[in-house]
Order: structure tokens, then sequence, then C-alpha cells
């Protein structure tokens, strides 16, 4: 059976450039960049330099951006959750994304054993951090 993917996407204001270089300055990666201009689809919504697609791949994840003058105050709300159990790689990359913005949820240790943080970034785009608890081999289900 093939594997369903879900990528996330990104609408921005006429910013999707800057954001989508923060991000390849915190998660790597190649990005590229094509205006509207260069493909020649620029009109009164969209002008020459907003960001038709931008793709950030090869790095710590994918991610893929445009500019919109479209884009609706009343979307759903959607926050993008970064996880695993490297917590200094993941440390590193809370506290960038963090860069002059106010945490609403600092990382720190869950009642689930997981340490967790969650902050909105200085492009409006909401981040949850979820650090996995190390388990030893003593309290692996295969050894209770």
């Amino acid at each position: 059976m093939d594997k369903i993917t879900l990528d996330a996407y990104l609408f921005f204001s006429g910013n999707a450039r800057q954001a989508m270089e923060f991000y390849k300055s915190i998660f790597g990666g190649e990005l590229t960049i094509q205006t509207y201009g260069e493909v020649n689809a620029a009109n009164e919504d969209n002008p020459v330099d907003f960001v038709m697609h931008a793709a950030l791949e090869g790095g710590e994840l994918k991610l893929f951006a445009s500019d919109t003058a479209k884009a609706s105050p009343k979307a759903a709300k959607v926050s993008l959750c970064l996880g695993g159990s490297d917590e200094p790689k993941l440390r590193t990359i809370f506290d960038k994304l963090s860069d002059s913005v106010e945490v609403q949820y600092p990382l720190k240790k869950e009642f689930w054993g997981d340490t967790f943080g969650s902050l909105t970034d200085k492009f409006g785009i909401e981040w949850m951090v979820n650090i996995a608890a190390k388990t030893t081999a003593s309290s692996s289900p295969e050894n209770l």
C-alpha cells in the first residue's frame, strides 16, 4: 500500500520569502523560490515580487509556502508540532523559533513524561515542540 504524506503549506501576505529564509536558517536544507513575476502570473492581487511557491526540502523537515493577498483571517487554527527524542536539537530549534517573540508555553517536563513547549514565531506561525522522555531498558514493555 502506498504511504500517504502530509506536508505543511504556509500562506503569507507578502513576507513568504523572509519567513522561508528564517526557517532555512533553523532547519537547513535547500530553499527554492519562484515568484509570480518569474512565471508571468503577476496581477493586482499577486504582485511580481510575491512568492508563488517556495519549497524548503532536504533539511530537518519539509515546508512549502506562498504569498497571497487573499489570505483569510477566518482560516482554521493550525499548529505545527515538532517531536522527537533528540533533546539538544529540539531545544535549539525551539530557542531559534522563539527569537524576538513571547513564548506562550516554555519548554518544561510535563505530567505525561515528555518535555513540551509552544510559541508563535515572528511570522505568526504556531509551533509546538514535544521532546520524548528517554526510556530505560528496565522500564520498556518488553522487559516488564
